[in-house]
């Protein structure tokens, strides 16, 4: 019979338990990677094809039927000397300011308010209640929002409008149709449909401010604006970045609006690229000019893009080196 000491038995006691041993898979992570060939596909068809079967008829002259003809650089070099296509280009400015400026401004002063005093006196349901009716138009369909447009600014005695502004005696206004009243209603339209995307983005990123920092603040004797500037704007930079390089996408883009809205009317007031390279494609025939459009476009959006990532990776970069 075998006599287990007390140190021996102490011994055993404190020995770890043997872990069992992890089977290794075979082959390192090969095998996953066919969880990332759907995905694949579907880009490589939806976009890599399409956006270089674009790029190769910027080259070549297309009705559409039999075979494109090859011209060379000649659509490129129709570019320079296209007024409409500058103009187009031009009217961007303006799409960019009721779709990116406005908004971005507004939200993010709107988003404050709801969350640092609407929801502070009302609670958080009123903010959240007013947080999607802001959103509402963004899930309205472009269509019916082009019908309303078109109800409340028709020419003439029927319009909504034109009836208010008889009521004080103001004749009617072919709102639409002449300039500038047709760029300001479209304008008005962006601003209207954008605003909400904004909202909802900034008020999610306030969720993760401390209130106690507004009541800090506030006790220290500063009023809204001053918290705002030092609480608020610091907080959610990131955030505002976002907003305005998405907004700034979308309205270099915008097609929907216009389409419905104004057709790029009166004589090319409101002809924005989207919709002008849509007239060569499907109007005119001219898909080879139509594609070079398209590609300028898709060209100046990655431009855009990657001057906004580099400028806020380089504030971020500055904020850590000062901290």
């Amino acid at each position: 019979m075998t006599v287990i000491t007390r140190a021996e038995r102490s011994t055993r006691t404190k020995t770890p338990a043997e872990e069992p041993a992890i089977p290794q898979r075979r082959g390192g992570t090969a095998g996953y990677w066919i969880y990332l060939l759907p995905g694949f596909v579907l880009l490589l068809v939806i976009i890599v094809i399409p956006l270089l079967f674009n790029v190769y008829l910027t080259f070549t002259k297309w009705r559409g039927v039999r075979e494109p003809e090859f011209v060379g650089l000649d659509n490129w070099l129709k570019i320079f000397t296209d007024e409409k296509f500058w103009t187009s280009f031009a009217n961007s400015i303006w799409m960019v300011i009721a779709m990116v400026v406005v908004p971005t401004v507004v939200g993010l002063i709107v988003a404050a308010l709801l969350f640092d005093v609407v929801g502070r006196k009302f609670g958080g349901k009123v903010g959240s209640f007013l947080r999607a009716s802001y959103y509402l138009p963004q899930i309205l369909p472009i269509a019916v929002a082009g019908i309303v447009i078109g109800w409340l600014f028709r020419p003439g005695d029927t319009g909504a409008m034109n009836q208010i502004l008889s009521v004080v005696g103001v004749p009617a206004v072919d709102w639409l149709g002449q300039m500038p009243s047709a760029l300001l209603v479209l304008m008005l339209v962006l601003v209207w449909v954008q605003i909400g995307y904004p909202i909802v983005v900034f008020m999610a990123a306030l969720q993760r401010v401390d209130p106690e920092l507004y009541e800090a603040a506030e006790l220290d004797g500063a009023n809204w604006f001053q918290r705002f500037g030092a609480i608020t704007l610091s907080i959610i930079r990131p955030e505002v970045f976002v907003v305005t390089l998405t907004c700034t996408i979308a309205a270099l883009k915008v097609f929907g609006p216009v389409y419905v809205i104004t057709q790029g009317g009166p004589a090319g007031a409101t002809l924005v690229p989207a919709y002008y390279a849509y007239t060569e494609f499907f109007t005119k025939r001219n898909i080879g000019y139509g594609a070079t459009i398209a590609t300028v476009l898709t060209i100046l959006v990655v431009v855009v893009s990657i001057i906004f990532i580099r400028v806020q990776n380089s504030l971020e970069r500055k904020e850590r080196a000062g901290l």
